[in-house]
């Protein structure tokens, strides 16, 4: 049988080492050995000795029950051999974080990642209910973290002299070491006659980076998540 869907590119291949990568630029391949953690109902294919199980609220190695403001709820995937993983189409993303780094990711834009990384879910602080109420995941320690994004995403540098405003829809993740707050770009007089549909954003300061999506979260997409 011949057929360009059978080349190279699109052929999966016996993996190497160990851990993850990218299979395409709408998935991650995953070689288990032991335990990683993904997002439930992201596991697109497997194959090999690999068990999938949503866990509740743990300590030590137990894998905690993150779920955020767009509900959403992780497994911890255990055993030996391949996962693929993917959500909507979107584009995916390995983050290497090393010792000392700390990723602000929102809920939505996380697809899996190593049991080697920690993370917390917190509440974005100043956001509060305006803001959407944003809960985030802040991950830290040593390993690779897989993330998604619908479009191509913008990173874009935040210094002390120059702050950086987003809008609470369109934001994927940030420089933890930042601090945020809301910040209203839209008089009480122009609210009254309509507005401009972007009345409050997320300010973003201190020294470090912030990654947006080419488009805001519709309110269909909200309530898939």
């Amino acid at each position: 049988m011949k057929s360009d869907l059978f080349s190279t590119g699109n052929m999966a291949q016996q993996a190497a080492v160990p851990g993850m990568t990218l299979q395409n630029a709408k998935s991650i391949k995953y070689a288990v050995n032991g335990e990683m953690h993904a997002r439930q109902g992201s596991m697109i294919a497997f194959r090999g000795n690999l068990q999938f199980e949503r866990k509740g609220q743990g300590i030590g190695g137990m894998l905690k029950r993150a779920v955020t403001g767009e509900g959403l709820p992780l497994m911890a995937v255990r055993g030996q051999g391949e996962a693929w993983f993917a959500h909507e189409a979107a584009n995916c993303f390995i983050v290497d974080i090393e010792q000392g780094d700390a990723l602000t990711i929102n809920g939505r834009n996380v697809l899996c990642f190593d049991a080697t990384l920690s993370y917390e879910i917190k509440t974005v602080k100043g956001a509060g209910m305006t803001g959407g109420g944003l809960f985030n995941s802040v991950f830290t320690g040593y390993g690779k973290l897989g993330v998604i994004c619908e479009g191509s995403p913008i990173v874009i540098p935040v210094s002390h002299q120059q702050p950086v405003f987003v809008d609470t829809d369109a934001v994927v993740g940030w420089s933890a070491q930042l601090h945020t707050s809301l910040h209203r770009s839209q008089s009480i007089g122009s609210m009254i006659r309509g507005g401009s549909g972007e009345a409050v954003q997320l300010k973003l300061e201190g020294e470090g980076f912030v990654i947006v999506r080419p488009s805001e979260l519709t309110p269909q997409k909200a309530s898939q998540n």
